[in-house]
């Protein structure tokens, strides 16, 4: 086979592909071959019909144009892959038909493809990132503990003057009726435990209760709300607003457990507060060690990406949408889900959906055209040897079987630009000049909040007193 590559305008290539004269001349003897085997001829056995019985009997082009079909089948794609281009879209024949091959004769023929555009970086200088702090720092080891205390809170009572607040709960004996004035079985109770901002109610119920403290009463009316909460959903279309009489029998807070080596032998089964530190350091750390290099990774592509200059052609972004898709789909149907399933669960629309997907496949393919560019311009190939060093990892029992069979298939340009695009990556991250996050603003943790809230604490004790 001998290919010519014509660069056209538009990001289209022109392959003209010639094959040899001895292959025509195999496959159309092989082709009458099979045909005189394949159907019955009247006057001649199986097999020794001879050409011109044939031609009579199936028509003229019969062979010829299935040789045709056959050589144009397998040899484009290995022209497009000999020719060295990425192909975007299908081959384009032209409006006409092919032209027959003749026996005996080099066969010619030629197509149009699209091709992958190669775009330009506004620079190709090292990257520059910023990155978290390395290693647990003590405001992060203050946080696990703080959620570790979260875990084993208890809910107490709180100084009897308390004014209810965002994060109190409130004790409280609650009479609910519709708008008939009937009574509302299902919400009221002479002692029900509420959490402020639990979501049983919504905000407007939660907002009645601020300020409030114990022995209060209130009395309000609150409409029925569109979006349904767990208190309100049995009674939409029964009443279009619910009248509350409220008491406040107490008001409570959460209480967390002392940091002591008791507690910590008892409940989290290590020998003390420092063991527990020393624990949960490593435990950051270990997770920084697992995701670090990929948010490096990540900032590096993300910075690279930005610096990508030309237009990116909508059938890549088509590709790499319908190659989200698939895949997943694939893991719904792993999942025993629908998309309708789905889209509920997630709580979004299908046009969030599509939406979701085309940005995704427009961020992809960016950030492989600008991969390509740097690794252009940086003069990163792949060799067959790493070329099939992909087909060792992927487990295949004859990895040179394989590989020929995909460079049959015309398939080969994708391993490649794999390879080529995991070198670019890779040098990218490591020439990548990283400097340390500036830290964020300290919040109320760990010790300091603990301290504050003895402060709130004492604050109200003094305003009880006080009144």
């Amino acid at each position: 086979m001998d290919i010519k590559v014509e660069v056209l305008e538009g990001n289209r290539a022109k392959i003209t592909v010639t094959v040899e004269e001895s292959i025509v001349t195999a496959r159309v003897k092989k082709q009458y071959k099979d045909f005189a085997n394949r159907y019955n001829f009247p006057g001649f056995r199986k097999g020794k019909a001879p050409r011109p019985v044939i031609d009579s009997m199936l028509g003229k082009e019969a062979a010829v144009g299935t040789v045709t079909d056959e050589l144009v089948n397998e040899f484009c794609p290995q022209a497009i892959d000999e020719a060295g281009v990425y192909p975007v879209g299908q081959p384009d024949f032209g409006e006409g038909t092919l032209e027959l091959v003749k026996d005996k004769q080099d066969y010619t023929f030629s197509f149009e493809i699209g091709t992958k555009p190669m775009l330009e970086l506004s620079g190709y200088d090292p990257v520059e990132i910023e990155m978290p702090h390395e290693g647990a720092t003590d405001d992060q080891v203050e946080d696990e503990i703080d959620a570790l205390l979260e875990h084993y809170y208890e809910i107490v009572d709180a100084p009897a003057n308390t004014k209810v607040k965002d994060e109190n709960y409130v004790e409280m004996k609650i009479v609910a009726t519709d708008d008939n004035g009937e009574d509302i079985a299902s919400i009221t109770n002479d002692e029900m435990q509420y959490g402020i901002g639990s979501g049983l109610f919504p905000k407007v119920f939660d907002d009645e209760l601020i300020g409030l403290k114990k022995g209060d009463t209130k009395q309000f009316t609150m409409d029925i709300p569109s979006e349904s909460t767990v208190m309100t959903s049995p009674l939409m279309g029964k009443t279009s607003a619910i009248n509350f009489d409220i008491e406040v029998l107490s008001v409570k807070k959460k209480k967390l457990p002392e940091l002591t080596d008791e507690w910590v032998q008892e409940r989290i089964g290590v020998e003390s507060v420092d063991e527990l530190r020393k624990e949960l350091v490593e435990e950051i750390e270990s997770q920084q060690s697992n995701m670090f290099p990929r948010l490096k990774e990540a900032r590096a592509l993300g910075t690279l990406t930005d610096r990508l200059q030309g237009e990116v052609p909508e059938e890549l972004i088509e590709e790499s949408e319908s190659t989200l898709l698939q895949d997943f789909f694939q893991q719904l149907q792993r999942q025993g889900l629908t998309l309708d399933a789905y889209l509920k669960q997630a709580d979004i629309s299908s046009q969030q959906f599509r939406d979701d997907v085309k940005q995704q496949a427009t961020d992809m393919t960016k950030q492989d055209l600008a991969l390509d560019a740097y690794a252009a311009h940086a003069g990163i190939e792949a060799t067959e040897e790493e070329i099939r060093e992909e087909f060792v990892k992927a487990g295949a029992e004859d990895p040179d079987a394989l590989m020929q069979q995909w460079r049959e298939n015309g398939q080969m340009y994708l391993i490649r630009q794999g390879v080529i695009r995991q070198k670019a990556v890779k040098e990218l991250v490591d020439s990548a000049i990283v400097t340390e996050e500036a830290p964020e603003e300290p919040a109320k943790t760990g010790k300091h909040a603990k301290v504050a809230d003895e402060d709130e604490e004492k604050a109200e004790e003094i305003e009880e007193v006080s009144e």
